[in-house]
């Protein structure tokens, strides 16, 4: 059997209005709940066969050279949707994303 690299277990980053919000909720301090996340978190493209440990082991691989360690992983399957482009009716690909939450006070993003 084929041993996976982290790379084809993390496709890529997920960039959305949602996942910049979870980036942002460790320096939200206006309302109280928010106020104790201060756990980073990030959102990724998985493949949709790796499992909530692979995902973790890749992901601190991936980002060794900035010494972070992955706390939790959430996993989310993403159904594919109906889309009709000139008439004809087609589907959007299905994935699976996954929430990483690491430890207090890492980042993977460089600081400008």
């Amino acid at each position: 059997m084929l041993k996976k690299t982290p790379y084809d277990i993390i496709k890529n980053r997920r960039v959305t209005e949602k996942a910049r919000m979870f980036e942002q909720l460790q320096f939200n301090s206006s309302n109280p709940c928010v106020k104790k996340c201060d756990s980073p978190k990030a959102v990724f493209v998985v493949d949709r066969k790796a499992n909530k440990i692979e995902i973790a082991r890749a992901i601190e691989e991936i980002y060794a050279d900035k010494n972070v360690k992955v706390v939790g992983v959430n996993t989310i399957n993403v159904k594919p949707r109906t889309r009709r482009v000139r008439g004809r009716i087609g589907t959007t690909a299905a994935f699976k994303k996954a929430v990483v939450t690491f430890r207090a006070g890492d980042s993977i993003d460089e600081k400008v």
